[in-house]
C-alpha cells in the first residue's frame, strides 16, 4: 500500500513546470519499474492535465519498458541455453511491450503439430523437409515479403506469425524453431546480405552417398524462397558474385546470439531508412548487450 500511495502522489507531480522537479519525480517513478505502469496508464486515460502531462507519462512508461527490455536481453545473454524463441520474444517486446506471448507459442505449436502428423522415421531428411515445406509454405502460407522487404514488422516474430510474411532472417528463425522442436538439425547460417538454413549431416548420410561436405552440412534451405534446397556450390557462387571470401562462417551454423544480433542490425537499418533516430539509438544500445 505504501508503494501504491507513493506512486499515485508522484504521478500527480508529473506536470510540474519546474524541469528539475519533473526530473526528480521521473527518476523516483522509474525506481518502481513495471509496478508504476498501471498507475501511469490510468492517469493518462482518466486524468487529463494537459498535453505536457500526457507526453511525460508516455515518456516515463517507455523508459521503464525499455529498461526492462534491456534487463530481459541481458538475462537471455547470461542464460545457459540462449533459447532462440525466448530471444526473439525479447526483441519483439522492444516494439510490443504487451505482446501476446501465448499467441506466439500457440501459433508455433500449431505449425509443429501439422508437420509432425505427416512425419515418420522411415523418411529421409530430404523427404521430411519436402513435407515440412509443403505444410509451412503451402498450408500455413508463409512467404517472403518482397514488396516491403525492409519494413520493421518483418523482423518481429509476433507480426510475422500474424501476417505470414517476413524477411529471410525472420522466416528462417521460425522455420528453425519448429524444425528443432521436431528434432531436425536445422540451424541458421549468417550469410552477408542474406540468411539461410543448414540441415546438418548428423547421421553421416553424405558419407553413405559418397558426397561428403567439409562443413558437416547435408544441404541448405532458403526459407525466403519457399524452402528451396541447395548445396555448397551455390553459396560459393553467391560469395563470388559479391566479391567475398569463402569464410567458414558463411557455410556453417551461427550461434543464437549471432542471430539476435543480426535481427537487431536489420531493425536498425529499417528504422534508419524511415528516419526514426530515437529507435535506432535504442536498438544500438540493445545490440551492444550482445557484443
Amino acid at each position: 500500500m505504501i508503494a501504491n500511495t507513493s506512486i499515485k502522489a508522484l504521478v500527480q507531480l508529473i506536470d510540474d513546470p519546474d524541469d528539475n522537479v519533473y526530473e526528480h519525480v521521473r527518476d523516483q517513478i522509474k525506481r518502481f519499474g513495471n509496478e508504476a505502469i498501471p498507475y501511469l496508464e490510468n492517469s493518462w486515460e482518466t486524468e487529463y492535465y494537459g498535453m505536457i502531462f500526457q507526453s511525460r507519462v508516455e515518456e516515463i512508461i517507455h523508459e521503464i519498458q525499455f529498461e526492462d527490455n534491456k534487463r530481459q536481453l541481458q538475462a537471455w545473454v547470461n542464460s545457459s541455453d540462449k533459447d532462440l524463441l525466448e530471444g526473439a520474444l525479447v526483441i519483439a517486446r522492444f516494439q510490443y511491450p504487451g505482446l501476446d506471448e501465448d499467441f506466439v507459442r500457440t501459433s508455433i505449436q500449431a505449425i509443429r503439430r501439422d508437420i509432425w502428423l505427416e512425419l515418420n522415421d522411415n523418411q529421409t531428411a530430404f523427404e521430411q523437409i519436402k513435407i515440412f515445406n509443403r505444410v509451412f509454405f503451402g498450408v500455413h502460407r508463409f512467404h517472403g515479403d518482397t514488396k516491403n522487404y525492409n519494413s520493421p514488422v518483418n523482423s518481429y516474430i509476433n507480426t510475422v506469425l500474424e501476417s505470414k510474411k517476413g524477411n529471410p532472417l525472420s522466416l528462417c528463425l521460425i522455420y528453425s524453431i519448429v524444425a528443432q522442436s521436431l528434432d531436425m538439425p536445422v540451424y541458421g547460417v549468417n550469410l552477408p546480405n542474406h540468411f539461410v538454413l543448414a540441415y546438418m549431416d548428423e547421421k553421416r548420410s553424405s558419407f553413405m552417398i559418397n558426397e561428403q561436405n567439409e562443413f558437416g552440412v547435408l544441404f541448405y534451405i532458403n526459407a525466403f524462397s519457399k524452402g528451396v534446397i541447395f548445396d555448397t556450390n551455390e553459396i560459393k557462387d553467391f560469395l563470388n558474385g559479391s566479391n567475398l571470401s569463402h569464410n567458414r562462417d558463411y557455410f556453417e551454423p551461427c550461434s543464437n546470439s549471432a542471430i539476435m544480433k543480426r535481427m537487431l542490425s536489420n531493425l536498425i537499418a529499417s528504422f534508419q531508412q524511415i528516419g526514426n533516430a530515437e529507435k535506432v539509438l535504442e536498438l544500438q544500445e540493445l545490440r551492444s548487450i550482445l557484443m
